[in-house]
């Protein structure tokens, strides 16, 4: 029964808007300044405009075949590191190293990506997926991205990547 009150009321209120719509005045008469003035309210001395017909625009463009449809993000998330590549050797005497992170399908906001260096969190998460690590000794090291939602759960985790740190020795010979 209700969902009969609705329907008659929203058929007599589409038939209501239509009716004022068209039926809206116009009216036009000059300032004290000589300026046309254009309103829907009518002032002494102020003429009425004949509308002919209502100010539509039709596009040229066919919006038919647009898929407007929102679309839905996924939390299926991948994590990759992409720098180091795995068995990479990095050199460098001061032991800096650059890694970089992909985050698919898309990085939302709230996220943050926690960099793990031979299992232990390395630093604290951050809003980003470039870290540079500094005064990494001699040898071999395991890196790993985990991203963490705005709860604090990890919802993914790449693959650990195995890079060698290359440094001269500070031992000089005799």
């Amino acid at each position: 029964m209700n969902l009969a009150r609705f329907c008659i009321f929203f058929v007599l209120l589409t038939q209501a808007i239509t009716v004022f719509a068209n039926s809206a005045k116009i009216y036009v008469w000059r300032n004290e300044q000589g300026v046309l003035v254009f309103s829907d309210s009518p002032k002494p001395g102020a003429e009425e405009v004949d509308v002919k017909e209502t100010n539509t625009a039709k596009s040229s463009v066919d919006t038919s075949i647009l898929d407007i449809k929102p679309k839905a993000i996924t939390n299926d998330y991948q994590v990759e590191v992409v720098q180091p590549q795995n068995n990479a050797t990095v050199r460098d005497n001061t032991g800096s190293v650059y890694v970089s992170g992909r985050i698919k399908p898309i990085f939302k906001r709230g996220l943050k990506i926690q960099l793990y260096l031979d299992d232990e969190a390395y630093d604290k998460p951050q809003t980003h997926s470039m870290f540079v690590l500094r005064n990494i000794d001699r040898g071999e090291h395991q890196i790993k991205m985990s991203l963490i939602d705005d709860k604090g759960k990890i919802i993914a985790t790449s693959p650990s990547v195995t890079f060698y740190m290359h440094r001269v020795s500070v031992n000089k010979a005799n």
